[in-house]
């Protein structure tokens, strides 16, 4: 049922464009996408390690600097009066770069972090997060610093005999989005449900337990944070090369709570959690914004998400999954004849 589900979910969105004409509404949701993937990527950690980690967007910015500056090309001075010379690459070899990168940085990063735990934990990824943002704001050479980096090539795929495929509308990136997305999910989906997946499982739900039967926590949490790092470095590629523009506000910490938000509403520790909450919050300040001033947005953004939690507080997937599942069984233990009337009750 859940293959099914998922198949009509993606067979959904795979035809939004064709009846959906509205320039603007394509845009945030290509935009909501990409942030989709990135909280997907934040799930693997906090969802099914229970790693909460709030500079993930230090990856998502080292994505999309590092995809953007493989295809712009640079010209960097090193010390030693030695200088650093790149020529321009395709924007699909950014976008592998940017995963391979951003995997790098997770695998050191969770090497170092990855020995404490709790709030530790936290101020490191904190730590890193604004580290980044400031090497990114202050090394202008290289960055532009907030000038920005402008005139990012769209991603090109390569044609067999036929050349490239810029893609360059909006139709063409939503569909490249979506092909990513689905990609990352069945990554997950296939990892969480490995002995890896159960590993993680183990140490999220009882640590001692876990290293008790020879599961390496550190190697376990470093490879967990290697694979969300560099799905979060291809969610960055994807949305430099769509916006064209990057600049160190890409660093901002509302982005990291934007996706903790998307996690934690949609139901973290689930597949679809991150999916269904990142669509929501990620189109609801578009829908709120024609008939709200902006401080009532905010206001009524935040009365959803306590709405949310307060009815279902263990997010919007698992609550209403295991709602499901007590309706079933409630049903399926009804003997024949109490089932024959409880269905002729109920309205045709």
């Amino acid at each position: 049922m859940r293959t099914a589900i998922t198949i009509l979910a993606v067979a959904a969105l795979a035809s939004v464009p064709l009846w959906l004409r509205d320039p603007y509404l394509l845009n945030a949701l290509i935009t909501t996408g990409i942030f989709v993937i990135g909280a997907m990527s934040l799930n693997l950690l906090l969802g099914f390690t229970g790693q909460l980690s709030l500079g993930h967007i230090a990856f998502f910015g080292i994505g999309a600097y590092v995809s953007a500056l493989t295809s712009l090309g640079f010209d960097v001075g090193l010390p030693g009066d030695v200088r650093l010379v790149h020529a321009p690459w395709p924007p699909i070899a950014g976008f592998v770069l940017a995963i391979l990168v951003a995997g790098l940085c997770g695998y050191f990063v969770g090497l170092l972090s990855f020995r404490v735990r709790g709030a530790y934990f936290v101020i490191v990824t904190i730590s890193f997060a604004e580290v980044v943002r400031l090497v990114a704001l202050n090394w202008v050479e290289l960055t532009q610093g907030p000038l920005a980096l402008t005139n990012i090539p769209s991603i090109a795929l390569p044609l067999p005999g036929l050349g490239e495929l810029t893609l360059r509308t909006k139709l063409q990136n939503y569909y490249l989005v979506l092909v990513v997305a689905l990609i990352a999910y069945l990554l997950i989906a296939r990892l969480v449900h490995s002995h890896f997946g159960r590993a993680m499982r183990g140490l999220m739900e009882n640590e001692t337990l876990a290293v008790s039967v020879g599961i390496d926590v550190t190697r376990t949490l470093t490879i967990a944070a290697v694979i969300s790092a560099a799905i979060a470095g291809a969610a960055g590629s994807l949305y430099a090369h769509y916006i064209r523009i990057i600049d160190p506000e890409v660093f901002a910490f509302i982005n990291t709570v934007t996706m903790v938000i998307m996690v934690i509403s949609g139901g973290k520790g689930s597949l679809a959690g991150p999916v269904v909450g990142g669509l929501i919050f990620g189109l609801l300040p578009v829908a709120l914004r024609p008939v709200m001033a902006p401080e009532a947005q905010w206001i009524a953004y935040g009365g959803v998400l306590i709405a949310i939690l307060f009815m279902l507080p263990r997010g919007i997937v698992p609550s209403l999954a295991q709602r499901f599942r007590r309706r079933r069984n409630g049903r399926t233990a009804l003997s024949p004849v109490a089932l024959a009337e409880t269905a002729a009750k109920e309205p045709a």
